[in-house]
């Protein structure tokens, strides 16, 4: 396996065009930058960050030039987006281009920023040392001045470029560095990434000392033998030092670990600019994402004499192998499976500026949501991350800064190709044409290759990263061909990925988005197959879009992969929304998305499809992809747990074990707990213990769950000892009475109802409460227990309880299940009286029945419903559907069967059997665990999403109570009258604000509890960019019939 890196070359490699400057030359990319190396910043080294003078002009032509005098400086933060201090605005694509595509030319009016500072260089750096200026990232493309003198020019905005400045700089005396930097470039047009367009000096900036006999750069390269026991290390170093020095490496403990030396050789350098060594080590611990065991390997230059260190440079390495073998991408070995997240660079107030403490906290959240693998999405990452990676443990996919995406609206919208269509068809339409721009221009060649060239040399050196990615959505060309030749000969150690490689011709993977689950499976069976066997794997490197709610049915995927050795895991898109903090001056903000800042034209709320809010917090949806990849399985039978070690290499050692079992009623009662010993299970193994469950303690009538968890027995670097791992619930026993044996009391009791009528207000009245109908709209208004109004009339809908089909939108919804359901209207139906009655013969109960067509304007369908409501003595009330029947040209599925009722406001307090805490739909409600929960208020019941949407919906429901803030005694109880399990939500927030709201201080509170009862509820699906509700989840229109019964709370 070879071990050298190639650099770029230092010049220009095409024929440039004079004609056209740097910043619009495609052949022009670097300009006296120096080889990119491995990511390392010597003690010899200051920090240029901080407050720098800064002036932004409308045009290149406009920008000032060195040594200008009239020039009225401002000051800027950098690192820094100048959009984010007050010049110019973010703006927000997803694939289209915001300027108009004719590359490689930008448009005239291309803001430009110049930045200036003065810098000393540092008494007792030596005379005779290197100095070089380290840009870790600008956007889009600059010019950098030292002293008046043009030193180079570099673009690739992720990526990061070092210029010797030895001969320019004044060594005893201030200096001046100017940088011109261009919001526009030709290197926007590869640089068209789903996130928000922001420009300027965005990471770090470091002027350097290096010796003059220096290592300038190194790769190291870590095998296994056959058995993947013994290991030998291979260096391959780039020395600037008169021949005969002596170049040694030594592998140690890290310091934490004792900090012995394991092994040590050396060479004596022959002048060729390149020393190669190699040290074997015996049985070394391995790395992996589950076992992150890291070693210090330490390169040292010494005088010929061995007598003086010329210089020294520190890296930590992990001992593994990675290879494509029997059609798998193994590492050490073993198939591995990523259970891994998509990570764009992002703070909601600084942008891609992230500091250092915001990415850790990203990736400590990750792990402890049992998170394996990060892709670097689109684009190199700040170098540091990858040090946290390897010492966390996640796989890690290195990805170029390479994107084009937007050629294909500008190939498509020509010819109109509806999104709609099959992706595989708009492929064929779109896809060639628009990789004639870049992908397959030969003069486009170089420019590429040094996109991948910049991420390989730069991370080369980190156990984590096992795979380079050519990019994304960049269609295909040649010019992936040569860079996969180069990938491939540059560092052979680690595999291929690119997407957009649709026949996996020059990768090691195939590699999807967004597939269903059926196809994926077919996928897996078909794809690359012959004679039944498979020469590559497939990963998703992108799927379960998390926009919003959602994303929906998981489980299925991951019991996918667990099925199809070949289907290796994926990515979800992504890990956390793009929100920019917005202050809207009136003593309220909100997370701004495309449009908010007059970014015309944009892609709106797409840039908020993340498992973390704008604030990188946990939203429902990572809690959800937590508990589906936990990588520990369960199932119980007859006082048998099984337990299925899902880690790819480690056991369960570190894990410790306990149990309990609950009983549920209207309160819960602890049965039995305990903790017991996990068997050994080595990884990708089942073994069973004996749990002590003993069934003679249960009560009859209640519901019996056993809860299992698994927890860390020991802190590690990113979780505290009892950090919980994983978890499994299953019911025992399920009650034997139904919610119609609560009736039974009515019969005992000696008081009598009342009935009255006065205009088209019907009157039941008993003791201490009173139900009102409207007998012109056959509807419940009011209910008043105890002199407590729990529900009211609600002005909208002339009803206190209305039988409801609507929901507000998701995200997921949007793109097809909203635009489909307004078309039938089933957000404007309406409900015609066609009858009404009153039974009151019984002595205890009155029986109303309200016979309705609910139906929409303009349209011909409807639902014909009969309800018969029954009050008891009790003060009880149950809302029996008893036909809900569709007719008409009626829509396939809606969002809801249910109802809706219209509660106090000052219902505050709510109790449910069910699952909690949080909130859960049919394709979202693993991760909520059966339990009595309760919230103290009813904003505790909401999610709040960037974006207002449908939220707060909790699955499994046995029964709901909701109580008066004011007199905490009284309130109501709902549970379902055939004693199956309902969903409830109860918001201040009637469905049309959420509806209708763009941010969250658009959500105005009414004078109400809105609460809906719901028979069923569609799931949420990953619609907005992948599959939409699968459709055994969706809520179909057909005749059905349910019924609930509301009881009082004395």
């Amino acid at each position: 396996m070879g071990d050298s890196i190639q650099h770029e070359p230092k010049g220009i490699t095409l024929q440039e065009d004079p004609s056209r400057p740097d910043y619009i030359n495609e052949a022009v990319f670097r300009r006296n930058t120096l080889p990119t190396r491995s990511y390392h910043i010597p003690d010899t080294s200051i920090s240029l960050n901080g407050t720098w003078d800064f002036s932004l002009a409308g045009t290149v032509l406009e920008a000032p030039e060195p040594g200008a005098k009239d020039v009225a400086y401002g000051q800027i933060q950098v690192p820094g987006h100048w959009q984010l201090q007050g010049h110019g605005k973010p703006w927000y694509t997803n694939v289209q281009y915001p300027i108009p595509v004719c590359p490689p030319h930008v448009p005239t009016e291309n803001p430009t920023g110049t930045y200036r500072r003065e810098f000393h260089v540092p008494t007792g750096w030596a005379a005779d040392s290197q100095l070089r200026l380290r840009f870790d990232g600008v956007d889009s493309a600059y010019h950098i001045w030292v002293n008046g003198t043009l030193i180079g020019y570099a673009q690739g905005s992720r990526n990061p470029s070092e210029f010797d400045v030895s001969s320019f700089v004044n060594r005893d005396g201030p200096n001046e560095l100017f940088v011109r930097v261009y919001q526009w470039s030709d290197a926007t047009y590869i640089e068209d990434q789903d996130q928000w367009w922001l420009s300027g000096i965005f990471r770090d900036v470091y002027l350097i000392s290096f010796p003059a006999a220096r290592i300038d750069d190194f790769f190291l390269t870590p095998h296994l033998d056959a058995d993947y026991k013994n290991a030998r290390l291979s260096a391959s170093v780039d020395v600037s030092a008169q021949k005969g020095v002596i170049v040694e490496l030594t592998v140690s403990e890290l310091a934490k670990n004792g900090g012995a030396v394991i092994g040590s050789t050396e060479t004596s350098f022959d002048g060729q600019s390149k020393a190669t060594l190699s040290l074997d080590v015996e049985d070394p611990k391995k790395w992996t994402a589950e076992t992150p065991y890291l070693y210090s390997a330490e390169i040292t230059l010494k005088s010929e004499d061995k007598q003086t260190v010329l210089h020294r440079v520190q890296q930590r390495v992990g001992f593994r192998t990675v290879e494509l073998k029997d059609g798998l991408m193994k590492v050490n070995g073993k198939r591995i499976r990523l259970r891994g997240v998509n990570r764009h660079e992002h703070h909601p107030l600084l942008g891609r500026s992230v500091p250092l403490e915001f990415a850790k906290r990203d990736l400590l959240i990750m792990k402890k949501h049992n998170i394996n693998a990060l892709r670097c999405a689109h684009q190199p990452h700040d170098p540091r991350v990858l040090d946290l990676c390897d010492e966390y443990g996640l796989w890690v996919m290195a990805e170029a800064d390479l994107e084009c995406h937007g050629f294909y609206d500008a190939v498509a919208r020509p010819l109109d190709i509806p999104e709609s269509m099959d992706y595989g068809e708009r492929k064929k339409l779109a896809f060639g044409k628009a990789a004639e721009f870049t992908s397959n221009n030969p003069k486009w060649k170089d420019a590429y290759l040094d996109r991948i060239r910049a991420v390989l040399n730069r991370d080369k050196n980190h156990a984590s990263v096992i795979m380079w990615s050519f990019g994304n959505e960049a269609f295909y060309g040649d010019n992936h061909r040569e860079m996969f030749k180069y990938a491939t000969e540059a560092d052979p150690s680690r595999l291929i990925h690119y997407e957009g490689d649709m026949e996996a011709e020059t990768t090691h993977m195939y590699s999807y988005m967004y597939p269903t689950v059926d196809r994926l499976i077919k996928y897996a069976e078909e794809e690359g197959v012959k004679d039944g066997k498979y020469e590559k794997p497939i990963v998703l490197c992108e799927y379960g879009h998390a926009m919003g709610n959602g994303p929906g049915w998981l489980e299925d995927y991951e019991q996918a992969f667990r099925d199809y050795p070949r289907l290796q895991g994926g990515f979800i898109w992504e890990w956390a929304n793009h929100g920019l903090w917005k202050d809207d001056h009136e003593g309220a903000g909100y997370y701004a998305y495309g449009g908010d800042f007059g970014d015309t034209p944009n892609d709106g709320t797409f840039v908020m499809d993340g498992l973390l809010n704008s604030q990188h917090e946990p939203t429902p949806g990572l809690t959800e992809f937590k508990k589906v990849i936990q990588p520990v399985g369960f199932s119980f039978k007859d006082g048998e747990l099984k337990i299925e070690n899902w880690h790819d290499f480690a056991g369960l050692d570190h894990l410790t074990a306990s149990y309990k079992v609950e009983q549920f009623g209207q309160e819960s009662t602890l049965i039995h707990s305990g903790s017991f010993d996990i068997p050994e299970v080595p990884a990708g193994e089942t073994r069973s213990v004996s749990l002590p469950v003993d069934a003679k303690r249960y009560n009859k009538d209640k519901e019996v769950y056993l809860t299992v968890t698994l927890s860390l027995k020991h802190s590690t670097a990113w979780a505290p000892a009892g950090h919980e791992i994983a978890w499994y619930q299953q019911q025992l026993q399920a009650p034997q009475t139904d919610a119609k044996a609560a009736l039974v009391a009515s019969n005992t009791l000696t008081s009598k109802l009342s009935v009255t009528e006065k205009g088209a207000t019907v009157s039941v009245v008993g003791k201490n409460f009173e139900f009102a109908f409207d007998r012109a709209y056959g509807a419940l208004k009011s209910w008043v227990s105890n002199n407590v109004t729990l529900l009211t009339f609600d002005p909208k809908t002339q009803a206190a309880i209305i039988p409801s089909f609507w929901r507000p939108k998701t995200d997921n919804d949007v793109p097809g299940a909203v635009p489909y359901w307004e078309r039938f209207g089933v957000e404007q139906l309406q409900s015609q009286l066609r009858s009404f009655s009153v039974d009151a013969s019984n002595s205890d109960k009155v029986v109303v029945k309200a016979h309705t067509f609910i139906t929409p304007p303009v349209l011909f369908w409807g639902w014909d419903c009969e309800i018969q409501y029954t009050v008891y003595l009790t003060g009880a009330l149950s809302v029996n559907v008893t036909r809900l029947s569709p007719t008409g040209s009626f829509p396939e599925h809606v969002p809801r069967i249910g109802l809706n009722l219209y509660g106090s406001k000052t219902l505050e307090h709510v109790k449910w059997l069910g699952r909690g805490p949080g909130e859960s739909y049919p394709d979202k409600k693993d991760s909520q665990r059966i339990g009595i929960w309760n919230a103290e208020s009813i904003s505790e019941l909401q999610t709040p999403y960037d974006v207002p949407q449908e939220n707060g919906n909790r699955e499994d429901t046995r029964w709901v109570s909701l109580r008066d803030s004011k007199s905490p005694s009284i309130g109501l109880r709902a549970t379902r009258l055939d004693g199956k399990n309902f969903s409830f939500l109860a918001s201040h927030h009637r469905d049309t604000t959420i509806h209708e709201a763009r941010h969250p201080p658009d959500l105005k509170e009414d004078d109400a509890v809105f609460i809906r009862l719901d028979s069923k509820v569609a799931g949420v699906g990953s619609g907005a960019c992948g599959p939409a509700v699968r459709e055994d989840l969706m809520v179909k229109t057909e005749e059905t019939t349910f019924g609930f019964l509301l009881e009082p709370l004395l």
